[in-house]
């Protein structure tokens, strides 16, 4: 049993299920998942998978979403992508907080402070059997809003994503030891705030198809045209 989480409900509008609410905001029972819309931004996104994981057993999580590409990362609207490690970049220092010397979090002997693994096993299995790259993503509260400004994130961190979210799943599924992947699929370059560059639906049709394979067909179909 997955549980599905993303940012919009836009992002999941292909899923089918017996509706429900959790924190006022959508969710859906459907076969082997249970979905969550978790609202944007890393406080709505931890909030929502530590709220349902004190409620619920969560064997595994899975964060999907549309996501902006940094320059130099060779992605394009419509690629898919896995996170294996995410970082939180407006954390801290622009060094983050290492330099602070305060980790974010602490797991038995392991100390993370900007940079947060998600489940390699997972990942990487995914990665095989979906035949999708795995790549750095960066997280921020404040998007990137000039080419600029993406250039120097994507060199700093060597990350090739930027969302609003990954890191802040990332975090709890490490302190709640749940065995987290993202999933994301771009929409746009990073940096970019002209609407006319974004290509929203094109990665949408691309996380459709790639959770249908995932999750055995339990979608509903788009009409034809």
């Amino acid at each position: 049993m997955w549980l599905l989480l993303s940012p919009t409900a836009l992002e999941a509008s292909f899923l089918r299920g017996e509706p429900f609410t959790f924190l006022g905001r959508r969710g859906l029972k459907g076969e082997g998942f249970v979905h969550l819309e978790t609202g944007i931004g890393k406080v709505n996104t931890a909030l929502t998978l530590a709220s349902w994981a004190s409620r619920n057993p969560v064997g595994k999580a899975l964060l999907f979403g549309i996501a902006g590409a940094y320059p130099g990362s060779g992605l394009l609207p419509g690629d898919l992508v896995l996170v294996g490690e995410e970082v939180e970049a407006d954390l801290g220092t622009r060094e983050g907080l290492e330099p602070m010397g305060f980790p974010a979090l602490e797991v038995g002997e392991e100390a993370y402070y900007n940079r947060f693994p998600l489940d390699k096993g997972l990942t990487e299995g995914l990665a095989r059997a979906l035949g999708l790259e795995v790549v750095v993503g960066l997280t921020q509260d404040r998007v990137s809003e000039s080419l600029v400004e993406a250039e120097a994130l994507a060199a700093r961190w060597g990350a090739q994503v930027e969302s609003m979210e990954g890191a802040a799943f990332a975090r709890v599924c490490l302190a709640l030891g749940i065995p987290g992947v993202e999933m994301r699929a771009i929409s746009n370059p990073a940096g970019v705030r002209g609407k006319g560059a974004w290509r929203i639906p094109l990665a949408l049709k691309a996380l459709e198809r790639t959770l249908a394979a995932l999750l055995g067909g339990t979608f509903r179909p788009r009409p034809p045209g």
